[in-house]
């Protein structure tokens, strides 16, 4: 319910901090002067504000809505041998990849993953399951360390919101367009806009955003095989293979929030046309992928 709840009221303040930009820029409305054609200036603003504003909002607030929606818990201060391991081994490998020194966490849960957020390769979280930590031998949890620190090294996160903002803005602004054409064209609405054009955008937009979240989610595969790709040169290939094996195994299923699926370590199982709408590969592809380096 507490998850819920935070979800919901960090959605709300992200639509009035846009809202309040909207009103500000004076480009609330979408509507020419005459209120009967689309000021597409106004409409492209409007897009690109609630497309990029709400992928980098989130992106800015990442850190802060990671460790509340797992209860991640931030190591200050070692207190036993396996959280100086882990700090010891994430200091070590961050700096071998040439960012700043992440914060490093662990959430209580059964699942075996772990994620890596945050605005900037030098502001970021790594955080792992004790889950992870109980199934994992040291050179997997190694491996998958590497894995993360490879995703804040790719600069992952920002590009990953760089083309959810390009693709957010396209389909607002096309669904709007759509909207307006149906209700000027066959409802023949001639001033402001009547009820087709609400009912239209908003089916246009889940249309429009489904299939972009196929272009989305296609890229999140991508950064996958270079984070694991990167995690092998940090930890060792075998390791890197060894930790996917293990999670191929089956010893559990994620269940990260949605809000950091894509950043997990391994994602759900999909085939078929289920497959488009995966942010993983499946893992037998990217255990193939690392046995066919040089």
């Amino acid at each position: 319910m507490n998850r819920i709840f935070l979800f919901l009221a960090t959605n709300l303040a992200i639509i009035m901090v846009l809202s309040i930009t909207l009103r500000l820029l004076g480009v609330d409305r979408i509507l020419d002067a005459q209120g009967s054609g689309l000021d597409i200036n106004s409409l492209l603003i409007f897009a690109a504000v609630f497309g990029f504003g709400g992928s980098f909002m989130s992106l800015a607030m990442s850190k802060w809505t990671a460790k509340r929606f797992t209860g991640a818990q931030v190591i200050e201060i070692p207190r036993n041998a396996r959280e100086h391991w882990l700090l010891a081994t994430v200091q070590r490998q961050a700096k071998a990849a040439g960012i700043g020194m992440p914060e490093v966490a662990i959430y209580d849960a059964s699942d075996v993953n772990a994620f890596a957020t945050g605005m900037s390769s030098h502001n970021a979280l790594v955080a792992v399951s004790t889950g992870l930590l109980n199934a994992m031998s040291q050179d997997e949890a190694e491996a998958v360390l590497a894995h993360e620190i490879s995703h804040v090294a790719n600069g992952d996160m920002v590009t990953l919101a760089l083309i959810q903002g390009v693709v957010n803005t396209f389909v607002i602004f096309l669904s709007r367009v759509i909207g307006h054409l149906v209700d000027r064209m066959i409802f023949r609405t001639e001033n402001g806009h009547g009820p087709a054009f609400w009912v239209t955008s908003i089916f246009a937009q889940l249309v429009l955003g489904i299939l972009a979240s196929i272009i989305v989610m296609w890229f999140s595969r991508q950064r996958e095989f270079r984070a694991d790709a990167g995690g092998a040169r940090l930890a060792g290939r075998k390791k890197m293979i060894a930790a996917l094996r293990r999670l191929q195994s089956g010893v559990s299923q994620p269940h990260l929030p949605d809000q950091l699926a894509a950043f997990g370590i391994s994602g759900n199982i999909g085939s078929g046309f289920k497959h488009l709408f995966m942010s993983h590969p499946p893992l037998t592809e990217r255990i193939a992928a690392l046995e066919s380096q040089r």
